[in-house]
């Protein structure tokens, strides 16, 4: 079960604090006598003198008053300090927080029906025997979530110079729960010399509490709900994720160089697509944890970005990484890009295959805006039949299999996928149709292009002049990318070109979706690898021509007008501006797509080609070498 985002209300939280309140100030906790050990030492030795009388099983009450304790750090001053004030408040308000989630629990249980039932009347047989499990399990989540927050929230400092003890949980209830972690933190912050040490020792505390009730967690299946709650309350920098105890510091900023649109010459469709995939990730809604342009159909998941080496593929990553971060600035939502490379690949079996999966659940995480990228994916996975990849690659190649478009895959429209390199054939084919959409990144192509990337790379600092040419005119995005589709209407590799000239000559005609198919069906007949995945991708590229909306600046500048709109209405907004699709966008997509595939298959043949023909020109060489030797007498095999 997923639940996605669960809203907790302020009021919710507030409704709460009294009971956190007089739980501090005074609360009658009943304790465990421990066991009598003496502090003096026998002589001659180090071991202390312990009772045979056994007194596990006796019982006292204590009086814990956690405020006084806090304010006792500095007897001589009646002023709470920042640091005390800050143990105080943020153990009042975790333990209402924790009190609140609760209370979700709850209702996504048979819990509160329940508690109802046993109000009126007192619960018996079975439905006692589960009420006073899932109070249990809730007591379980209380302590679980105020424990959770205090280790978040508290602020991080040195480590304490003392070591807890470990705490005595008590899962009865929720207020018993709370009663006993109250009391182990007054144990634990007795006698702290300074408020660094006080909240150190606090903060280990928390964490303690957190891995002793994980020791318990297989007692609790009724937790099922709790794992799969997702909560951030934005006013406290807190997240509550299920049973996650992922240690998470304050988000940093990325650190990267980043570029703008016309800082990239060329690559007119690859630019203006990455410029669309910005936008559409950012009408990703976190409380319902989809994207409407995944509902709506267009959502670009994956993509691979193939071109000679030189030709602006790293300027496109940097491109698309600045336009979501400025984007994500703007709204207040966390931004994660992140980068798998060949660095990540392990000599421990199993190793890779964990980075990579470590890397996918970073980006796919439901919480941010994600953007993960794998450059040079020939070096970083292998193809299946080549046996002379490490079994690192063959383990990142399966996991990213997997990831992209598995069993298990779940698109929220969160996030996205860019693979690129610069010998895509080298690629597994498998792995390759796994990515949605083909960008090719073939750099500056006309002399407009080469003129403009000479007047942008070199300067402003020369009184050169420019000359007969309107500089960054041919990169107008809108004419540029017009042109560049129109280009499709035509195939551009050989291999194709023959496939649509044997169907044209033998009457084929494209009007309708028979004709398409027909159409598709030779296209396979040429090209085996022009699979059931290949007509997926296509039509997936043509609904995202559809979407292919422009979404008005002005929803990005302030979040406002778009990008904090409820879900219902982020649908109706984009779905407003959907246009129908067309057979021209059908056709100049198979062929982009098709292009791709024969490419590929020509850089393929062209290397084996290549490769068998310096083969037999060192045979020959080598040949020649050893008449040589063999005349000279100097050849002994």
């Amino acid at each position: 079960m997923d639940v996605g985002l669960t809203t907790l209300r302020e009021e919710d939280i507030s409704a709460h604090i009294p009971t956190a309140q007089a739980m501090l100030q005074r609360s009658a906790v009943v304790v465990a006598e421990k066991g009598t050990k003496s502090k003096t030492a026998l002589a001659g030795t180090r071991r202390r003198f312990v009772s045979t009388v056994g007194s596990g099983g006796r019982q006292r009450t204590a009086d814990v008053r956690l405020l006084d304790a806090i304010s006792a750090i500095t007897p001589e001053d009646t002023m709470l300090s920042l640091g005390q004030h800050s143990l105080a408040f943020r153990m009042r308000r975790g333990m209402a927080v924790g009190l609140a989630v609760g209370d979700v629990f709850a209702k996504n249980t048979e819990l509160e029906n329940l508690a109802s039932e046993n109000r009126s009347s007192p619960l018996s047989g079975d439905k006692a025997t589960l009420f006073h499990k899932l109070m249990a399990a809730q007591a379980f989540v209380c302590l679980f979530t105020a424990a959770s927050y205090l280790s978040q929230t508290l602020e991080p400092g040195s480590d304490s110079a003392s070591k807890p003890e470990e705490p005595d949980v008590d899962l009865d209830t929720p207020h018993e729960a709370f009663k006993m972690f109250i009391y182990g933190l007054d144990q634990t912050i007795n006698g702290a010399p300074d408020d660094g040490e006080m909240l150190a020792r606090a903060r280990e505390y928390a964490r303690l509490t957190q891995e002793a009730l994980l020791t318990r967690q297989r007692r609790f299946p009724e937790l099922a709900a709790f794992e799969a709650m997702h909560i951030r309350l934005d006013a406290d920098d807190f997240e509550l994720n299920g049973i996650d105890t992922a240690a998470r510091g304050k988000s940093k900023p990325l650190v990267m160089t980043f570029k703008k649109p016309d800082e990239l010459i060329g690559n007119h469709i690859a630019k203006y697509q990455a410029m669309k995939l910005a936008k559409m990730l950012m009408a990703y809604d976190f409380d319902r944890q989809l994207n409407p342009f995944v509902e709506l159909g267009g959502f670009l998941f994956s993509f691979i970005g193939d071109g000679n080496p030189g030709t602006g593929k790293t300027t496109l990553i940097q491109m698309i990484a600045g336009l979501i971060n400025d984007y994500c600035t703007m709204a207040g939502y966390t931004f994660h890009y992140e980068n798998f490379g060949v660095d990540q690949i392990s000599s421990y079996q199993g190793k890779s295959g964990q980075n990579c999966r470590q890397f996918v659940t970073n980006v796919m995480d439901a919480r941010v805006i994600g953007f993960g990228t794998v450059d040079d994916i020939d070096q970083v996975a292998a193809k299946r039949s080549d046996d002379r990849a490490s079994a690192g690659q063959q383990e990142i190649t399966a996991v990213l299999m997997e990831s992209l478009s598995g069993a298990n895959t779940v698109i929220r429209g969160n996030c996205s996928f860019g693979m690129f390199s610069n010998y895509p054939e080298n690629v597994d084919d498998a792995l390759r149709q796994r990515a949605g959409a083909r960008w090719l990144v073939d750099g500056p192509q006309t002399v407009d292009d080469y003129i403009d990337i000479f007047a942008l790379l070199l300067g402003k600092n020369h009184d050169i002049k420019l000359g007969k040419h309107k500089l960054y005119a041919a990169q107008e995005i809108r004419k540029a990318v017009q042109t560049a589709y129109a280009d499709f209407d035509e195939p551009q590799e050989a291999g194709m070109v023959e496939v649509a000239k044997h169907f044209k000559k033998n009457g084929g005609k494209l009007n309708n979706l028979t004709d398409v198919g027909t159409y598709l069906h030779a296209i396979k007949e040429a090209e085996p690898r022009f699979t059931g995945r290949a007509i997926k991708n296509i039509t997936d590229a043509v609904k995202m021509r559809a979407m292919d909306v422009e979404l008005p600046d002005e929803w990005f500048e302030t979040p406002e007008p778009f990008l904090h709109k409820p879900y219902d209405d982020k649908l109706a907004m984009i779905g407003e501006l959907r246009s129908p699709i067309s057979m021209d966008m059908v056709v100049q997509e198979v062929h982009r797509y098709a292009d791709s595939e024969f490419r590929y298959t020509d850089k393929s043949d062209d290397a084996a080609v290549t490769n068998l023909i310096r083969d037999q020109r060192i045979r020959e060489r080598a040949a020649g070498e050893i008449t040589e030797l063999k005349d000279k007498g100097q050849w002994s095999a």
